[in-house]
This record gives C-alpha cells, structure tokens and sequence, in this order.
C-alpha cells in the first residue's frame, strides 16, 4: 500500500513513517500541500494522511483540491488532528474529507483506521448524488456535499473525542464549583471586615482589586503551560517511542533520539520551574517600598562591573508586589547581559502630569524596534529569558506598565510608568 504522509513537524512525520512502514506499506513525505500536490502527480498513493496546520496550504485546502481534480477525487484523505472545536468537523466535511485520526494516537489504530476508510470508500454508491446542504453555524455560512457514509465515518472518528472532552469538562466544572464556593467564603469574609475597618478602605479595595488580577492571570498561565507541557510532553513520547522501534536495527540514530528526548526533558522542567516562579505573584499583598532602596539592594545582589548611577530620591516609596526588586534585579542583569559595550546603568525619577516615571537607561546596543514590545511576551522569553515577562507582570498587580523607549544603538531606556496614588514620599498619608 502506498500511503503519502503530509506533515510539517519532521518528528512527527518520521513516527507516522515508522509506524507505517512496520505493517509493510511504502510511505513517501511531504512537508504541505503544495509539495504533497506534487508528489500525487508523480506517483498516485493509495491514500493520503495529512495534519491540519501546515504553511503555504493547510490540510482542509489541501483536501479540498484533491477532492475538487477529477483525476485524484476518489484518493481516500485522512485529516490527522486534534479536533478541539465542532468547526473542525465541519471544516473537514467541506472539504471532503473521508476520516480523521485523532491525535494522541495510538500505532495499531493507525493502520485499522487506513484499512476501514478504504473499504469504505470502495463501497460507496458512485451514483449516488449527494446535493450541497448549506446551513450556519458559530456566525458562518457552511456548505456540506460529503456523502451519508463520510459523515458516518467522520462522526464515528470524532466520538471518542466526544467522549474523553465530556470527561474533562465534568472536572473542571468540579473545580470551578470548589473555586466558587472559596471566592464566595472569601467575598463574605471581606463584607464582614468592612465595617470594622472602614478607615482602610482605599487600601482594601486595592488589594481586592490586585489579587483579582493575579487570579486571572494565574489561570490564563496555567492555560499557557499547560499547552507547553502538553507539546514537549508528546514530542518527549514520540522520540522514546522512535528509538524504541529503531533500536535493533539502527542503534545510532535510536541514541540520538533518546538524546533529543533528553533535551526536551530539559524544557519540561524548565517549564515547571517558571510555573513555580510565576505562581509567586499576586500571593502576598501589595506593600509601599522605597524605590532608591529597591535599587541599590539590587545592584549589591547582580555581580556588576558596569557603573550604576541611582539618582531616585530617598524617601520616594511605590506600592507594589512585594515581588518588585526582583523588576529591578531583572533590568539591571538584562542590561548587563544583552548591552553589549555598556558602562553605565542609570536609574532617575521624573513625574510627568498625574504619573510618575522610574527610567532604567543605558549606554549599551539597545532595543530594535521591532523586540521592543516581544521582550515582554511570554513566547519571546521562552528562548531569552523570562525575567521581563514576569517583571511586567510584578508591576501589573497594582495598575503600573512598563515599556521600552530608548533609541536603538544609543542604549536601551525601560520607563517604569506608576499611575496616581502608586507613588508617595515616605510617611505620607494615602489620598
């Protein structure tokens, strides 16, 4: 049997092949659909299995330009995906495809599943005329013109998912329900405190208001990391599993598997350790500091063989995540780190209408334009360093932003920017 794979993840596309190739058919790779379109056009397979997601043509497009040409129309298609949303389903009956194969898969329901959509595609009525059904669906217009014995398929691929998301959504309702009743305990405790503390309300409000925020955010890193785990997780299993085929027959290239296992081993924990620092913020409550103090702590704990000039004011105090000097520690090792030349780090204070301003400047490389907002992504710090993702969220907990100016190849310029009431003079009362 010859079985074209479409995939652009190389590891993936090697698994499949291996699997395959096991159970005696002969496999030929394409890395997307233009590139597979080539390849039916040299040598017809008997049937295609392709992912989704891929660049210049995606699987539904490529499906569908196989199923519109005559000549290729009755090549039975596999869509290889995860299927986390119905529009896929419909996405893959538009463009005809015959079945999907659901990823985590397992190697000997691969095969099974190749063997029973070509029976079925052998079986059908080629006489029988299947009218376009359109209808709407999730604020878009669909039209459907598969076969009764495609969408039987399809729908029976799509059970099992059915099946394990039921089965994660009763959890999390469990959870949210066990999360409801502490915010509601939490929201009760509060009411009965207001009226003995009343005289603190504008600090109540605010500690409220940032834990809140820590809160949303928590959950959306949790959703973050856990897409993370999940991808190097599956990439660790299939590059087990790959040097566990080949380990008789080609033991060298097992090894290097097994060592690229390892590797990315190393960005699973380097994950869970970033879960571990990121769940720090927003634990404690919010405290006022003083700045020039924050600073020079910072720079005793950084090895500098740079010039450090603090010329905030003493008595200058912000309100912040307790969490604030590691901002600082953090925009004093980046500058030291990716400066280049640098000879000096200066840190000043200047108030700008109702906001006051904490400028971190240097006479290093600084910023190209085009990084000076992914600096402080998280999927740009997964390959340089997370420190100023997590700097700007320590500052976000209390309403301050921070953004990058300086003019790049004259240094770099970070302006911390603190709304009203975030800065006070020491012993100052709370407006």
């Amino acid at each position: 049997m010859n079985i074209l794979v479409v995939e652009d993840s190389r590891t993936q596309a090697q698994y499949l092949r291996y699997i395959l190739e096991e159970e005696g058919c002969r496999v030929v790779l394409a890395e997307n659909g233009v590139e597979a379109l080539k390849e039916i056009e040299k040598d017809r397979p008997d049937v295609v299995l392709t992912d989704v997601v891929m660049p210049e043509m995606d699987g539904y497009e490529l499906c569908h330009a196989i199923k519109q040409n005559v000549e290729t129309k009755e090549i039975p298609v596999i869509l290889v995906t995860q299927l986390f949303d119905p529009v896929d389903v419909i996405k893959g009956l538009e463009a005809g495809a015959d079945n999907f194969i659901i990823k985590p898969y397992e190697p000997g329901f691969i095969h099974s599943r190749i063997n029973s959509t070509i029976l079925s595609v052998k079986g059908r009525d080629p006489d029988e005329e299947c009218a376009g059904l359109e209808f709407d669906f999730s604020g878009s217009r669909h039209v459907i013109t598969a076969n009764r014995l495609q969408i039987i398929n399809i729908l029976l691929s799509t059970y099992e998912i059915a099946v394990r998301k039921n089965s994660e959504l009763e959890e999390a309702h469990d959870r949210l329900n066990s999360l409801n009743e502490k915010l509601q305990e939490a929201v009760e405790d509060l009411k009965n405190t207001n009226i003995e503390l009343e005289q603190e309300n504008v600090e109540r409000r605010r500690v409220e208001k940032a834990l809140a925020d820590a809160n949303k955010k928590l959950q959306l890193m949790t959703t973050i990391t856990r897409h993370d785990l999940l991808n190097q997780l599956t990439a660790l299993r299939e590059y087990v599993e790959l040097g566990e085929i080949i380990k008789d027959k080609e033991p060298e290239k097992a090894w290097s598997h097994i060592n690229s296992a390892a590797k990315v081993l190393g960005q699973v924990i380097n994950t869970v350790r970033f879960t571990g620092e990121y769940q720090k913020i927003g634990v404690k409550s919010p405290v006022w500091q003083e700045i020039r103090a924050l600073v020079n702590k910072s720079q005793e704990n950084s090895s500098l063989n740079v010039s450090l000039e603090n010329d905030i004011p003493g008595g200058v105090e912000i309100y912040a995540d307790p969490l604030i000097e590691r901002v600082f520690t953090n925009l004093i090792g980046n500058a030291v780190r990716y400066g280049g030349k640098i000879t000096t780090i200066k840190f000043g204070l200047n108030e700008e209408g109702d906001a006051w301003h904490i400028l971190c400047e240097d006479d290093g490389i600084g910023i190209p334009a085009d990084e000076k907002e992914k600096i402080f992504t998280y999927e740009y710090g997964i390959n340089t360093g997370l420190g100023l993702f997590l700097s700007r969220e320590i500052l976000a907990i209390t309403g301050i932003t921070i953004q990058e100016t300086g003019e790049p190849g004259r240094g770099a310029c970070f302006e911390i920017i603190c709304p009203p009431g975030s800065i006070r003079r020491a012993g100052t009362p709370e407006e």
